[in-house]
């Protein structure tokens, strides 16, 4: 029996673990503390309430977003940081700076203004700007991991799911707190305005800025990188002012979320699916280049070029050598996925000419060629990986890659 050889790990992927997990930590806590200052409100039965209530929408929006992301996925450890950013950090600085806001607003405007002015002026502002700096901060340190617009809305949307989730602990507890005589009643009733009717509310905001920087990891321009990125905080401000204000219109919410919020949902939803088109246009065209290299065999391409083509390839593989040599294809198809986006945004001029990071990519690529290739069963039919012998790259922006041994 042969066996995989273990795939050795890139120099990125080698670095040291201890900030990340020290990150997460801090993110976890300041959910936390989050969590302990409405318990001072809402009382430990309400906290708890809410908990249970609150994880019922937040499963199926994450799963919504991770479906999204299955052509080429996120690290898990960057979506586990964006969730956590918006359930810690995001969620601590907003109860803080909009408690004081509407302490603030109170003293300056008379009292009963400063839940109007909390609600429609400082949630909107700081929640957005809060739960986009994750996405942009991303943008900015890791901008080899934004292929476009579907991980711009992915990231975003998993940041502000995090979010909606210690949101509604808060909302689902004050509601059986606050109840006289009829908790379950209330309950019911906040249950159904977040969770039912707007579980995305919170997600389609913030995925206005993640399409703003989507747009910014494709464009040439700095200029108009930042102009998209601040597009995209203000629609998402707008947007969420406006549903703000409606719930406290009566029927104007329905107006509300009938002819803006649910046309905008649908619009989102149509264009990622234009973006996932595009990115399978993107295969499509790489894939011929890398087969000419040798980086993939040639009966490959079609496989490779459509989620239809990938998930019948997995199904084949672990019907005939199991689990572990489909996940051995799986890591393949998303190492050349990766690399096929980053040469895509070189070409366009959206990148830099970075031959480290191509070289980086290509590295991933064979290696994780060769454990699927190795891997028991694997080799036969059904466009199974075959070895061949690694040919001159394709042109590369800015000079030709460095290139790592031939299979």
């Amino acid at each position: 029996m042969v066996i995989a050889p273990p795939v050795r790990l890139a120099p990125q992927q080698r670095r040291t673990l201890v900030w990340p997990v020290v990150g997460l930590i801090v993110l976890g806590v300041c959910g936390l503390v989050t969590v302990g200052l409405a318990s001072t409100e809402i009382g430990v039965v309400g906290v708890v309430i809410g908990v249970v209530l609150a994880l019922v929408p937040v499963a199926p929006v994450v799963a919504a977003f991770l479906w999204i992301d299955r052509f080429e996925p996120e690290p898990p450890r960057l979506l586990l940081a964006a969730f956590l950013w918006g359930a810690g950090l995001s969620a601590l600085v907003a109860v803080v700076i909009n408690s004081s806001a509407i302490i603030a607003a109170e003293l300056l405007l008379g009292r009963g203004q400063g839940d109007v002015i909390g609600a429609v002026i400082s949630a909107p502002l700081v929640e957005e700007f809060v739960k986009g700096a994750f996405v942009v901060g991303l943008l900015l340190v890791r901008r080899r991991e934004f292929d476009g617009i579907v991980d711009g809305v992915v990231y975003a949307g998993i940041t502000a799911a995090g979010f909606a989730f210690t949101e509604n602990i808060i909302y689902f507890g004050r509601a059986f707190t606050d109840a006289e005589g009829a908790p379950g009643t209330a309950v019911l009733a906040t249950f159904v305005l977040r969770g039912v009717l707007s579980p995305f509310a919170h997600p389609l905001f913030t995925a206005m800025i993640g399409i703003g920087v989507g747009i910014a990891s494709q464009a040439r321009s700095r200029v108009v990188g930042t102009l998209a990125v601040l597009g995209g905080y203000v629609l998402a401000v707008i947007l969420h002012a406006l549903w703000n204000s409606s719930t406290q219109l009566g029927a104007g919410f329905f107006g509300v979320y009938v002819l803006i919020m649910l046309p905008l949902f649908a619009g989102m939803i149509g264009l990622v699916v234009w973006q996932r088109r595009r990115e399978r246009e993107v295969l499509a065209r790489q894939m011929p280049g890398f087969a000419a290299a040798g980086w993939i065999a040639p009966s490959e391409v079609p496989l490779l070029s459509s989620l239809t083509g990938r998930r019948r390839w997995r199904t084949a593989v672990h019907r005939r050598a199991g689990a572990p040599a489909a996940r051995a294809v799986e890591d393949y198809q998303h190492a050349v996925t990766e690399l096929a986006f980053l040469r895509a945004r070189a070409e366009r001029g959206a990148l830099p000419p970075r031959p480290d990071w191509h070289a980086e990519l290509l590295d991933n690529v064979v290696r994780a060629r060769l454990a699927a290739v190795n891997a028991p069963g694997v080799q036969g039919p059904a466009g199974a990986p075959t070895q061949g012998h690694v040919g001159p790259p394709p042109s590369w922006p800015g000079g030709p890659p460095a290139r790592p041994p031939g299979v």
